[in-house]
């Protein structure tokens, strides 16, 4: 029987169920496309007790993280947004050339790069080995492991204690958050801060972005759960930042409990805030699961008599997200016949499960399709600005989230309301 990973409770409600699926990470080679893929239960269940939102299933890290094809430095806006995050880290708790800032889950070192350049000791630690080797290449000092209780005593034994630790977008991917939080107590010094930031439940649910969910997130935050999960281990809340990154997310200060800042007022009215949007409700969790299914109506729909009508359709971005949304919505090569990615980890090869092929986005141009799905709706803007060549010859972009919508180059101004 599956117990919340939080409070360890049996009572858990499933809302959305999105079948066996493919880890949204593991494209294909071409002479892999006639093999079987694993596929794994997608299952969203809520907690009755803390509210967590979470999967009721459990990928082994090993299988998901050892070698990572998302790398934060491929879009513009990861960078410029890291670098107004280290910016204001240093500002409030830092001090350079003394603290000593560690991340989890750092990836190729995007945001350390940032600390880095401000005379910050910066140190990272990334399960993905291909990544580590980026980062450590470009002199980013990264530990090539997953971040734990035995991990932090190494860097505390090396390095002497963390002024701030930082976890962004990983806190979800973590079954054993005790050890984690363990890890945490180990290095982070007594008036430490530990800084996390990651999408926010409000936000998905608002938007309808059911296409977040995938085997690597387990667990989809609200500041309640956060809340108790961190209680647990002695350490609390004093601030929380909304951030429109990643469709929204939002950022959580901790500090151990009776030490560092007083509690923010930001705090108690993101709680409020959660109350009135009714995520203690499970009526709000099936309402949400509804609207999914409405959208997976509308998009296929559009899709299938664009193509009835001579139409071409390609799609832009093969994010994770994206492979989510294909696989859920049945959505191959009948609809879309390539998908264009900055990422050249991506191109050449072939989406999980719906085996869509991924070349470089030059092919846009090169081949002008009528329309184009953005699978990387959260990078709307900068996808906007790179393609407006694209827009001015008459093509056309479909935004999937939160409803199926054309822009084009008459509707590009209003497309910033697509982000929020």
């Amino acid at each position: 029987m599956y117990r919340c990973r939080i409070c360890g409770n049996a009572r858990t409600t499933k809302f959305l169920s999105l079948g066996h699926t493919p880890l949204a990470n593991s494209f294909l080679r071409s002479e892999q496309l006639n093999a079987s893929e694993s596929q794994f239960p997608l299952n969203v269940v809520l907690c009755e007790q803390c509210g967590l939102v979470q999967l009721n299933h459990v990928v082994p890290p090993e299988i998901m993280f050892r070698n990572y094809i998302y790398v934060s430095s491929t879009s513009r806006t990861m960078p410029a947004h890291f670098e107004a995050y280290s910016d204001a880290i240093i500002s409030r708790f830092l001090k350079p050339e003394c603290d000593l800032v560690v991340e989890m889950g750092s990836n190729d070192g995007c945001l350390l790069r940032a600390f880095r350049n401000h005379g910050i000791r910066a140190l990272g630690v990334e399960p993905a080995t291909n990544l580590a080797e980026l980062a450590n290449a470009d002199g980013v000092i990264t530990i090539n492991d997953f971040f734990c209780q035995r991990v932090a005593r190494e860097i505390r034994n090396r390095e002497g204690p963390a002024k701030v630790v930082i976890g962004n977008n990983v806190l979800a991917h973590i079954d054993n958050l005790q050890d984690l939080l363990a890890g945490l107590d180990v290095l982070l010094l007594p008036d430490g801060v530990a800084v996390f930031e990651v999408p926010y439940l409000v936000d998905l649910l608002r938007n309808d972005e059911f296409d977040t969910v995938y085997h690597e997130h387990l667990s989809y935050f609200s500041l309640r759960p956060m809340q108790r999960l961190f209680e647990s281990r002695g350490m609390r809340i004093f601030d929380v930042e909304r951030s429109p990154v990643h469709g929204g997310s939002v950022r959580v200060y901790f500090s151990r409990t009776g030490t560092g800042p007083e509690p923010r007022s930001s705090v108690e009215r993101l709680l409020l805030l959660e109350r009135s949007e009714g995520l203690h409700s499970v009526e709000t969790y099936l309402a949400f699961a509804g609207r999914v299914e409405k959208m997976k109506q509308e998009l296929t729909e559009m899709l299938r008599r664009l193509k009835v009508s001579g139409a071409t359709i390609a799609g832009y971005g093969a994010p994770a997200k994206g492979n989510t949304l294909l696989n859920y919505f049945k959505i191959g090569t009948d609809l879309i016949d390539f998908i264009v990615d900055r990422s050249q980890y991506k191109q050449g090869m072939y989406t999980p499960g719906s085996h869509i092929p991924v070349t470089d986005v030059g092919q846009l141009l090169k081949q002008q399709p009528d329309y184009v799905l953005v699978l990387a709706w959260n990078f709307m803007e900068e996808i906007l600005d790179q393609q407006s060549e694209y827009l001015n010859r008459g093509g056309r972009f479909i935004v999937p989230i939160p409803q199926p919508k054309v822009v084009d180059q008459s509707h590009r101004a209003k497309t910033s309301c697509v982000q929020q």
